[in-house]
């Protein structure tokens, strides 16, 4: 007789909709921890721009996958990947409810869809290269060697062609060959958290980043790990870079950061929408909603 699969939730949505807090109420009532599925929130020393969890939120709900790594040690969808999924089995094999809280697509998708994720870390002189050539000539490029990656990639995504490319010339083998989902044996109830307000939202915690230390943050980690430091391209600590090097006023860098930041919340809803198809809750009352949901699939 085989036994019932693993029960998981997953909190999905934009960046400033208020995961962080619902997640914690959530958490408190189902008596679990969370692990955290973001791309900047792994490093440590990148509190503030990251809008990590506070030591207050950490110390009332025990978070995984948060301050793992040196910013100078870049992490990609592969190695989190692996990590977070030796984490997720750590909680079922303790008869835990795993609970995961992010707004990484893709490093959510990794895990809960079972992304194979090509392990070719960035080639700095072959990107360059292509780079030379020019995105018209990228895409010929990869039309021949790639033909079904160009149906997946739009034409005017240079990052993602390049990179296809880029997969190519190390495996020997086209992307698109190499993207197999192995979803775990897992059963998922994936809830998803939109709101109506969210330019206001963005806007006030973009303000309250420069306000609260995003810029200090920033000088901070320049003089440990230099101003070349890869992660310093984030949205935020860019700008709070531009202000520390005195091209940015302090409210023009808030505007800038702002304005980026709805763009990024447009392309997770757009990605959250298109390849995961969450549960919406109800933005009325988020917390009842969300137990509703969770209690019904529990069962």
């Amino acid at each position: 007789m085989s036994s019932c699969p693993p029960h998981v939730i997953v909190l999905i949505g934009p960046t400033a909709s208020g995961k962080t807090e619902l997640a914690i109420e959530i958490a408190e009532y189902l008596k679990t921890c969370i692990h955290n599925i973001d791309s900047r929130q792994i490093y440590k020393f990148m509190d503030i721009g990251t809008a990590k969890p506070s030591d207050k939120q950490q110390k009332k709900i025990k978070h995984f996958l948060i301050d793992i790594e040196e910013p100078i040690n870049p992490i990609n969808v592969k190695q989190f990947q692996e990590i977070a999924q030796k984490s997720i089995k750590r909680e079922i094999q303790q008869n835990n409810l795993p609970f995961l809280v992010g707004g990484s697509g893709l490093y959510m998708n990794s895990i809960t869809k079972g992304f194979f994720v090509p392990d070719v870390p960035p080639q700095n002189n072959l990107r360059g290269q292509l780079e030379a050539l020019g995105h018209e000539e990228c895409w010929e490029l990869l039309k021949n060697c790639d033909p079904l990656s160009t149906k997946k990639i739009n034409y005017a995504d240079h990052i993602r062609t390049i990179r296809a490319l880029e997969v190519f010339y190390v495996t020997g083998k086209p992307l698109s060959a190499q993207k197999v989902q192995k979803p775990p044996k897992w059963k998922i109830l994936e809830l998803g958290l939109e709101r109506d307000n969210l330019k206001e939202r963005i806007l006030k915690r973009t303000k309250n980043m420069f306000l609260s230390g995003i810029i200090e943050e920033t000088e901070n980690l320049i003089s440990q790990y230099g101003s070349d430091l890869q992660i310093l391209e984030t949205i935020g600590y860019r700008e709070a870079r531009y202000v520390l090097n005195n091209k940015l006023t302090l409210d023009k860098a808030i505007e800038i950061a702002t304005s980026k930041t709805i763009q990024f919340a447009k392309r997770q809803k757009t990605w959250f929408r298109n390849k995961n198809n969450p549960i919406w809750l109800n933005n009325k009352n988020l917390l009842k909603d969300a137990i509703i949901k969770i209690e019904s699939f529990l069962g």
